[in-house]
């Protein structure tokens, strides 16, 4: 899959201003819980995305998922080491390219530039997680929100991942999500997501509502007040349901 430059070029972009964000939130205190994330403080958040920046940079240098992992990170100051993570993060990300073949868990996609959009994304939500700790919120790009909508229901929750019937939400229905003139259509059953672009196509229940807050609901950091909601009520609580099983 080829990644535009100008798109390449925007996600790093993001990843930097929000990187940098998050940074600039944790310096008013590590230990605040995360309010979306039972058990975590900004501690936990800090130390957790620099473990993913870092796992990140291995995939992109060797091409696979590295083993063992992960490293004993336990001793190091935690924004120091979150601090030379997103500083690496973007030069591996630029050493790569957009089309170096690489591990990525999107079966349509084993090139360098899923991550891109993927660690632009990792890092929209957990800045998010540090602001909402210390209460001091700030919108999500109104692009990137709609590209994370896509991720979310085409990459993880759209993916090989239910063939078994494991999951604790076995809905079966049609939803659409819709914001900002964009629309998917999920028919989800206890084996399988198949999401399309339809805009038209029956459903038992749909969710709206501006980009940032349809983004921020599906990955679990705002409640279902943030978005609005047609159709069958039991059908919505599945559904979240069923999105939190890959986005967690």
């Amino acid at each position: 899959m080829s990644l535009p430059p100008e798109r390449a070029a925007f996600y790093l972009d993001c990843l930097r201003a929000d990187s940098a964000r998050l940074a600039e939130v944790a310096r008013f205190g590590l230990t605040p819980d995360v309010p979306h994330c039972p058990g975590w403080t900004v501690d936990s958040v800090v130390r957790h995305t620099a473990t993913v920046y870092l796992h990140k940079i291995e995939v992109l240098r060797l091409g696979r998922l590295p083993d063992p992992w992960p490293p004993d990170l336990s001793d190091r100051e935690p924004l120091a080491l979150y601090d030379e993570a997103r500083s690496a993060i973007v030069a591996a990300l630029q050493n790569a390219g957009t089309s170096a073949p690489t591990w990525t868990f999107d079966p349509a996609d084993k090139t360098s530039g899923f991550w891109y959009r993927r660690m632009a994304l990792e890092t929209a939500v957990h800045r998010i997680d540090t602001e909402q700790a210390h209460d001091v919120a700030t919108p999500v790009d109104r692009d990137l929100a709609v590209d994370g909508i896509d991720e979310v229901l085409s990459v993880m929750l759209g993916g090989p991942w239910w063939a078994e019937g494991d999951t604790t939400a076995p809905v079966d229905a049609a939803v659409r999500v819709t914001t900002d003139g964009n629309s998917w259509t999920i028919q989800a059953d206890a084996t399988s997501a198949t999401v399309s672009r339809d805009a038209d196509a029956p459903v038992a229940a749909e969710i709206y509502g501006e980009p940032h807050d349809v983004f921020l609901w599906l990955w679990g950091r705002l409640d279902d007040t943030a978005v609005q909601t047609a159709g069958d009520a039991d059908v919505v609580t599945a559904f979240r349901a069923r999105v939190a099983e890959c986005t967690t």
